[in-house]
């Protein structure tokens, strides 16, 4: 009989429901789903057997990177899949010797069965998804603070937590307390990661990127993983070979250890939903780090290289030796462009700018504060989170597009790509559309909101700051139930809400956060600006 899936973790699933076919819209197949559900039954196994503690070593390792290769579009690969979950089941029989050569076992260590989750009353099922996809989302943050070697015991912890949460019989008052914990702690892990970039990489300062790529052999490099981004440009910097960020990448270009390196040209591309065409005969290899993989295409499909815990069947994998040889060879073998070839963003421009963090608005604190006092500024606009190929996409350009003159728009992760190429202007000298990073850099958004609170002693909700947020995968998962951890109201949500929310979840969510979903441009800034 062949496999079925049940899988509705991110935003594209099939009739906004869940992907239950053979294959599901991300590419995934109905067997790589069930390994990843085993892969999470199997961590689930593993924390019961570590017990009550904080995990280190290898279990700590494995926990995150188990979790981290269940993330959409990270992998696709069936035989990656096993290879890790006979590594979680090695780990487990280290802990627990007993257990596997007990003759009468009690199941208390076993791999548990996550079709119980998705088989469950609705709204057990609605509270353990908001548990499973946002430490989901936490550990891709966790695992790129790991490679950096920073860890946090609270956050290590919280994972045992959790996992070990999924595999009980529990009702809503023990696992609701769960969710709104997994906010505080991903808040944590933020912080964490924030600090494992900043002192490795320096504080970054605004950049202005060429979307031109120049004459000559180029690599992309695509993802998150700011260390890969380091080791390769190590390894080419002799070799006349120009790097070209993508996607999430992008902001890599503001911190100065990595812009120093004068072969980081520029930027390629935009979101990663159009990469099957942005990619299609480009003569350059594609490094994916992290997850933004979309089943590679016949006309590019031999330029792409994976590596960290993103695979895909027949796609040459860089190891944990980190020899990028393979990559380099077949950029020299391609040969790039014969001549210098503009591209533009999705609104035509031909440069966009990053490197607003948090570190550089707040160096300014007191110019925004004063705009703020004199009437330049009247409204502060958080447009962020991840793009999708879903319609209603073009929501947040008309939005961008729209806002007045005196407000500003701040901004992070992949959506920022739908309007980071609009000229917009400047208010008192600050550009209007302000890029402050990745998705975990939503942290530096919450640390500028608390700073522009207490300098106006007031509450954030009573900032005039909005949040208009759009959701694809996990990580925007996590990141929400930090939001309302922090207390904060009012957050526009969109294009759809999450599937797996159910109505009395969601019943919860209104009534308490007034969270909203997105409605149209015009109504929601008529709303908001009034």
């Amino acid at each position: 009989m062949e496999n079925k899936m049940f899988c509705f973790q991110c935003e594209q699933t099939a009739g906004c429901s869940g992907c239950t076919g053979k294959v599901g819209v991300c590419g995934k197949n109905a067997d790589v789903a069930a390994l990843q559900d085993k892969l999470t039954g199997e961590l689930i196994g593993l924390v019961r057997a570590t017990g009550d503690v904080v995990p280190t070593g290898n279990v700590l390792k494995l926990i995150i990177e188990g979790l981290f290769t269940t993330l959409t579009n990270v992998s696709f690969n069936e035989q990656t899949l096993n290879e890790l979950i006979e590594k979680v089941r090695t780990e487990r029989e280290r802990l627990v010797p007993q257990c596997f050569a007990c003759a009468s076992p009690c199941g208390t260590n076993n791999e548990y069965d996550l079709s119980h989750i998705w088989t469950d009353n609705e709204d057990i099922r609605s509270l353990k998804s908001l548990i499973l996809f946002g430490i989901r989302g936490m550990a891709a943050y966790a695992y790129h603070a790991m490679v950096l070697g920073y860890t946090n015991d609270e956050v290590s912890h919280f994972f045992v937590k959790a996992l070990f949460a999924l595999g009980e019989d529990w009702e809503m008052d023990k696992l609701l307390p769960i969710v709104m914990e997994l906010g505080k702690v991903n808040l944590v892990c933020m912080e964490m990661l924030d600090k494992a970039n900043t002192e490795t990489y320096g504080i970054p300062t605004p950049t202005t990127i060429d979307l031109k790529v120049e004459k000559g052999p180029f690599i992309i490099i695509s993802g998150h993983d700011l260390l890969d981004l380091k080791l390769l440009l190590e390894q080419t910097k002799d070799k006349n070979i120009n790097i070209y960020t993508h996607g999430e990448m992008l902001p890599a270009h503001g911190y100065p250890e990595l812009k120093k390196y004068r072969h980081l040209k520029g930027n390629f591309g935009t979101a990663w939903q159009n990469q099957q065409k942005e990619f299609a005969n480009v003569p350059a290899p594609i490094l994916f780090t992290t997850n933004c993989l979309m089943p590679p295409k016949d006309s590019y499909s031999d330029r792409v290289f994976t590596t960290e815990v993103v695979s895909y069947p027949k796609i040459t994998h860089i190891g944990d030796n980190k020899d990028f040889t393979p990559i380099i060879e077949k950029a020299l073998e391609l040969g790039g462009y014969d001549e210098d070839k503009q591209f533009t963003g999705i609104n035509g421009g031909t440069s966009v700018t990053t490197g607003f963090g948090h570190g550089t608005i707040l160096s300014v604190a007191d110019k925004v504060i004063d705009a703020v006092k004199s009437g330049a500024i009247k409204h502060f606009f958080l447009v962020g989170g991840c793009d999708g190929a879903r319609s209603g996409r073009n929501y947040y350009t008309d939005l961008v597009k729209q806002t007045p003159d005196d407000t500003i728009i701040l901004t992070l992760a992949c959506g920022k790509y739908r309007f980071n190429d609009l000229d917009l202007g400047t208010i008192g000298g600050l550009p209007r559309i302000m890029d402050m990073g990745q998705c975990n850099d939503a942290y530096g958004a919450i640390k500028v909101a608390i700073a522009l609170a207490e300098a106006f002693e007031c509450e954030v909700n009573e900032l005039p700051l909005s949040m208009i947020l759009s959701w694809y995968e996990q990580k925007a998962v996590c990141i929400l139930l930090t939001l309302l951890h922090l207390g904060i109201k009012n957050i526009r949500l969109g294009p759809t809400l999450p599937a797996f929310i159910s109505p009395n979840v969601l019943g919860y969510l209104v009534e308490n956060y007034n969270i909203a979903k997105i409605t149209t441009p015009e109504e929601d800034l008529k709303n908001i600006l009034g």
